[in-house]
């Protein structure tokens, strides 16, 4: 089975579904969830599915409770944490990543911390289970397959949240689309802001305080952020000079490339590269 096996949680390892604009990277469970503390965020997407107990999130200063059938979004390297307040608190949950994925969820207004509470969960455990049995039972294709079942669960996560019904972020979507878009197929590009704004049809301030209220994050740092998942793969995946892999995704200097990867991944590209290189060679095959 291509696919690492630790704490309860399977994570697959597939280098044809990373090639897929979404994939499932983690899948898994607890019947007692232990507290966590994450300062920098985690590096996947996530989503967590409350079965049983109660236990509580905190980000942006505040705090919210997740009872029995609560449904949790946790977008990548957003700080956050979040432990039990019952006696056991059980959870399921799926991370995910994919070189289309921060597009995606920008579309969808998915670019905050969310909880949910639902009054059937029934459909997000159907899809947990078919994608758990997808990538440990189907040795072939269950890593493809999973690919359209965790991005119909990140649909079923949107359709049930009041995020896509504001006219004003519609609006500043459409607004965005082609910019994001071109973001997407020419990140390793050298070209300026001006280039988005003009794409957008409005002005360069204009353009940088509607993406930044929109996307709550800067254009050259979502930019930026691309460009560092787009490294990760090439780290992973080659055996590129870190230089070289630098180069390839935008960067004209090396030396900025690793402060930026630094500040993005909390570690250096080289240590980045050597753990996913230990990872690779511990699958369980």
């Amino acid at each position: 089975m291509s696919a690492i096996i630790l704490n309860n949680v399977i994570y697959p390892y597939n280098l044809e579904a990373r090639k897929l604009p979404i994939h499932l990277t983690g899948i898994g469970g607890t019947d007692w969830q232990q507290p966590i503390s994450r300062p920098t965020g985690y590096h996947w997407h996530q989503i967590i599915l409350s079965e049983d107990g109660e236990g509580v999130i905190g980000y942006d200063n505040m705090s919210f409770k997740a009872a029995a059938g609560d449904c949790i979004f946790l977008p990548a390297n957003y700080p956050h944490e979040y432990r039990a307040v019952s006696k056991n608190w059980k959870v399921k949950f799926v991370t995910f990543d994919g070189y289309a994925v921060i597009h995606i969820l920008s579309l969808l207004g998915m670019t905050r911390p969310t909880v949910i509470k639902l009054s059937d969960a029934g459909v997000f455990a159907s899809l947990f289970w078919q994608m758990y049995r997808s990538v440990t039972n189907d040795r072939l294709c269950g890593d493809m397959i999973c690919s359209g079942l965790v991005y119909q669960f990140v649909l079923e996560f949107y359709r049930r949240t009041d995020m896509g019904l504001s006219r004003s972020k519609i609006g500043r979507s459409e607004l965005l689309t082609g910019a994001l878009r071109y973001i997407e197929e020419h990140y390793s590009e050298d070209f300026s802001l001006s280039v988005l704004s003009d794409m957008a049809g409005v002005s360069h301030q204009h353009f940088c305080r509607i993406f930044r209220e929109t996307m709550n994050v800067r254009p050259k740092e979502y930019i930026n952020r691309v460009r560092i998942r787009e490294a990760k793969r090439l780290l992973t995946e080659t055996d590129m000079p870190i230089a070289e892999v630098a180069r390839a995704v935008g960067f004209s200097e090396s030396s900025y490339f690793c402060a930026v990867f630094k500040k993005t991944e909390n570690c250096s590209a080289l240590e980045y590269r050597r753990a996913a290189q230990r990872s690779f060679f511990n699958i369980d095959r």
